[in-house]
């Protein structure tokens, strides 16, 4: 193996092994100290209110991301800062190592705004370049782990709506190079909304 090769194989090593480090955790550990998280999340991930994300079937890596963002405050939102705080690295990845390991429950996209949010979800748009989403979220909407891209599929389409909007207007800019500010930035309300309403029933 020559140098160049060697030098291109540790680079690609040094991107994909944090993230391989973050996904470990302990999931029966994560079952008994997610019992606080349930309370808003449901004891299985699966939360009743539409305002609060479902956690089941979410890519550790993500999951582990957030709440370390909430920690650190690159996430804002008082309550789950307030909830993170004493947690530690360990706690962090057995709760996202139990939610993980759960099964998302599925919504129900809106018929009506089906065609436009499948449009976007799969091809973007190309008249204001706004790239597909299942390029980073895949075409099933299970997101990709290794690269910390979450899974969309079943989750609420209120929360969707609102995190969608909030990368937008730029109050929440916790997204990695700004992906997601990139890409939502000159969508419309209607085209958010749909996609939103096409990812709670994608699987």
């Amino acid at each position: 193996m020559n140098k160049l090769a060697s030098i291109v194989i540790l680079a690609a090593c040094s991107l994909v092994a944090p993230q391989i480090l973050l996904a470990q955790g302990d999931a029966a550990a994560g079952q008994a100290k997610s019992a606080l998280c349930a309370t808003c999340h449901g004891a299985d991930g699966n939360s009743d209110l539409a305002m609060n994300p479902k956690l089941a079937g979410q890519n550790a890596s993500y999951l582990i991301k957030q709440l370390q963002d909430y920690k650190s405050g690159a996430r804002q939102n008082a309550t789950m800062t307030a909830m993170v705080a004493s947690l530690s690295d360990q706690d962090i990845a057995d709760i996202a190592a139990w939610y993980a390991s759960q099964e998302v429950t599925l919504e129900g996209a809106d018929p009506a705004v089906l065609e436009l949010g499948e449009q976007i979800y799969r091809a973007g748009n190309a008249e204001i370049g706004a790239a597909a989403c299942s390029a980073c979220h895949a075409p099933d909407g299970s997101g990709n782990g290794p690269a910390g891209f979450p899974s969309l599929s079943g989750q609420h389409p209120e929360y969707t709506l609102l995190q969608l909007q909030a990368f937008r207007a730029g109050e929440r800019a916790n997204d990695t190079n700004s992906m997601m500010r990139g890409v939502v930035e000159r969508l419309t309300d209607a085209e958010l909304e749909a996609l939103a309403s096409y990812v709670s029933g994608l699987n």
